[in-house]
């Protein structure tokens, strides 16, 4: 399950809605950058409970993506993300399958920092819409050349982007002081926060105990950590003309377990999109991916429902503690409803009972049938 949903229904916070309107914007850029004169703006999805954004459209006909922070965490987390993006040289960003984002200019306005960064084309995609277009892909505006490879599916590009945030060098995440978790760290603070989310009161105690047990089984967590993005959802991904081309949102980059980075692709109704994302993922990662990779995954996915109530919790925000508790009983109904004995695990089917047999016929001939996995075949990618 994916919490694009709470993303996009959470409280604007702190900072009045009139500072953040779309003409304010364009005006931070204005002032940010010498020799932008705004003539337009337009959308641009974003964490509306930490940011407002828009993109603003010029005399020249260029477009720039204004970020700008709701509170003082949100400030921290673009300056953050100003810093990720810097330690991207050119070297490094021309041996990525993707664009990044660069920031061009920032204004300061009572503590917070607004960021403005150069636009990069293209739109986000629901996940049912990227599911469609994986499937139908989009033909691109001009042909390509004769001599071009087909293009792959849009699937199959997102798995080759992950395999490149995960084989990025460590010395990238040290040296921008950014984090740096072990798999057992990574364990810890899950726990922590499971602490924290069941301190509120507010979380089924059946959910409690499932994710309890999943942080308690220690050969889950036996994994070599990478490079992550750390916040990849499909707000922060780009597609231009059906391919993959930029992800944004580096605010959380750092060394820990790859399987976050596969939370938000466990939301899909099609499990097929993700299949073959890990399929691809398999073959073009420096290292293939533990087993237990989408059950912690699943598990990530889960657990940010309480990481969502409990940032409503915190800021006092009652509309972002009722979203959160009304997805985590859907959820509970969901693990009821399927029997699931713990994230990313689909439950045995039942045996099916010998039938009697009539004492004048003879034995009925079956053809044997292979009992069901435990777990999709997405789940036991290589060792």
């Amino acid at each position: 399950m994916g919490n694009r949903g709470a993303r996009a229904q959470g409280a604007a916070g702190s900072v009045d809605e009139v500072r953040t309107t779309p003409e304010l914007l364009a005006a931070i850029a204005a002032a940010a950058v010498p020799g932008i004169a705004p003539v337009a703006t337009g959308p641009s999805p974003d964490d509306n409970s930490d940011f407002r954004s828009c993109v603003v459209k010029d005399t020249q006909n260029k477009r720039w993506r204004v970020r700008s922070p709701l509170h003082a965490e949100a400030s921290i987390r673009l300056e953050t993300e100003h810093l990720v993006l810097g330690a991207f040289t050119p070297s490094v960003r021309a041996h990525l399958p993707f664009h990044l984002p660069s920031v061009v200019g920032s204004v300061e306005q009572s503590g917070l920092r607004t960021f403005v960064y150069s636009h990069l084309p293209g739109t986000t995609l629901t996940l049912v819409e990227m599911s469609r277009q994986n499937e139908n892909p989009v033909a691109p505006s001009r042909a390509p050349a004769p001599s071009a490879e087909p293009r792959a599916a849009l699937a199959v590009q997102v798995g080759r982007a992950l395999a490149a945030v995960h084989s990025l060098p460590r010395a990238l995440v040290m040296d921008a002081d950014l984090p740096a978790y072990s798999a057992e760290q990574c364990r810890s603070r899950m726990l922590h926060d499971l602490d924290r989310a069941a301190a509120t009161g507010r979380i089924p105690g059946q959910l409690l105990r499932r994710w309890e047990q999943a942080l308690e089984d220690t050969t889950l967590w036996r994994f070599s950590t990478r490079v992550v993005h750390g916040d990849l959802h499909e707000d922060n991904v780009i597609v231009h003309e059906g391919a993959l081309g930029a992800l944004t949102g580096w605010s959380d980059l750092h060394v820990g377990d790859p399987a976050v980075d596969f939370a938000w692709l466990v939301g899909m109704a099609n499990s097929q999109f993700a299949d073959t994302v890990l399929e691809t993922y398999s073959v073009a990662a420096v290292q293939p991916p533990d087993r237990h990779l989408l059950r912690r995954a699943h598990l990530a996915a889960e657990f940010a429902l309480a990481e969502w109530l409990v940032r409503g919790v915190d800021r006092g925000v009652e509309s972002m503690v009722k979203d959160a508790e009304g997805m985590l009983n859907t959820l509970t109904l969901d693990v009821e409803r399927t029997g699931s004995p713990a994230p990313g695990v689909i439950p045995e089917p039942p045996a099916a009972e010998p039938e009697e047999q009539d004492e004048q016929s003879g034995p009925e001939m079956s053809t044997p049938v292979p009992s069901g996995s435990a777990q999709p075949s997405a789940a036991r990618p290589a060792e």
